[in-house]
């Protein structure tokens, strides 16, 4: 890569986040390298956009050289595999041992748990019959979870009666078991995004509404309808947690707000979030920017919101095809949408294929509009 006077953010990973991160830095005039295992047709045409193997420490070195910095994209990347070949001088965040606390979901639930932070009951089980008996003392219904591999709804599933348990401990359990957590009666489930420095300073986004479906983040509606006291506890959770796992970087928490307007802390992620996308139009410095500030070292932005209202929809492929952007123009005519598409080849069933944000100051108008303009676009 040609000299700059600008600094080098390396992204292990070529998704949409990677994407969104990129673009980002882009703007602020960082040069941008990613590399990828495979193709990956988000990340094409923006910087040098490598090709290779993750885990082999001669594609390792050489993507890292001349790198500032590098960041991943998921959890899932083997920053590990980075430590013995990355270059004296080169930041690397979130660090492996961060990553570490969190890929698997019964490390990240004992580390959350021993941090004193409020979790469901939760068991750590090895066969199905120690799952089925730890159903048994947690009480029908409970959540089963796979270690690790989980996202987008993947690796999830309910129980609710022991027979259940027959049905899908063969997809999720690995070698040492899987996690059973009580199930929470939430009211309603919030997300904060807490950006923390690897010196300890830290900003949040304000606590956002995630409406699901099928396990899947449908609609973040931001600010979330909860009580002063209810948001504070959301975000001192959120802080604790960011500490818990010394997060550099976003970190997404998953909160539920229970029937009594408690707050308890799901799941963690150590990188930009579904969750976040609206700040690329609703906040004065989006998530994806305030990821790369950190991950270079540089002052953190404002995460406040610019506008009373921001409503994020989610686009899911409805079928196997190639992507056509013949929809498209439909979801533009729409005022105020905002239309990000992911740069994805091919359309699968529920896959993520992009967004719609759409910012106000009526939430059930903004609602409406951003509903409409996702729905318009068929990939």
């Amino acid at each position: 890569m040609a000299d700059t006077p600008f600094p080098v953010l390396g992204i292990l990973g070529g998704g949409q986040l990677g994407r969104m991160t990129a673009l980002a830095a882009i703007r602020m005039g960082v040069g941008i390298r990613t590399l990828s295992p495979s193709p990956a047709g988000p990340v094409e045409g923006l910087g040098e956009a490598l090709v290779g193997d993750w885990t082999d420490p001669d594609v390792l070195r050489a993507f890292a050289e001349g790198c500032s910095a590098i960041t991943v994209e998921s959890e899932w990347a083997p920053a590990e595999k980075l430590l013995p070949v990355l270059p004296k001088g080169v930041r690397l965040f979130p660090t492996p041992q961060t990553l570490e606390l969190i890929r698997h979901k019964g490390v990240q639930k004992t580390t959350l748990a021993q941090a004193g932070l409020p979790v469901a009951a939760f068991e750590l089980c090895k066969t199905l019959a120690e799952a089925q008996d730890a159903a048994e003392r947690l009480g029908l219904p409970v959540i089963l979870k796979r270690y690790e591999g989980s996202y987008d709804g993947y690796g999830n599933a309910s129980a609710r009666s022991l027979e259940d348990f027959a049905l899908h401990w063969d997809s999720l359990a690995g070698d040492d078991g899987l996690l059973v957590e009580a199930f929470v009666p939430f009211r309603q489930e919030l997300s904060v995004l807490v950006v923390r420095s690897d010196g300890g300073e830290m900003v949040c986004y304000p606590p956002a509404y995630t409406e699901q479906r099928d396990h899947r983040c449908h609609a973040v509606v931001v600010p979330a309808n909860i009580s002063a006291v209810t948001r504070d506890r959301a975000l001192e959770v959120a802080r604790a947690a960011a500490e818990a796992v010394q997060s550099v970087g976003v970190l997404g928490v998953e909160l539920f707000e229970t029937q009594d307007g408690a707050v308890l802390l799901n799941e963690l992620a150590p990188r930009p979030h579904n969750t976040g996308h609206y700040t690329i139009e609703g906040s004065h410095t989006s998530q994806f920017e305030n990821h790369a500030r950190a991950v270079l070292g540089w002052p953190l932005g404002n995460p406040g919101l610019r506008v009373p209202v921001a409503v994020m929809i989610n686009i899911l492929g409805y079928r196997s095809a190639p992507v056509s952007s013949t929809s498209l123009p439909t979801a533009l005519d729409i005022p105020g949408a905002a239309v990000h598409l992911y740069g994805k080849r091919e359309a699968r069933p529920r896959r993520k294929m992009g967004h719609v944000t759409v910012t106000g100051t009526d939430p059930e108008e903004v609602r409406r509009l951003a509903e409409a303009a996702a729905s318009a676009i068929k990939l």
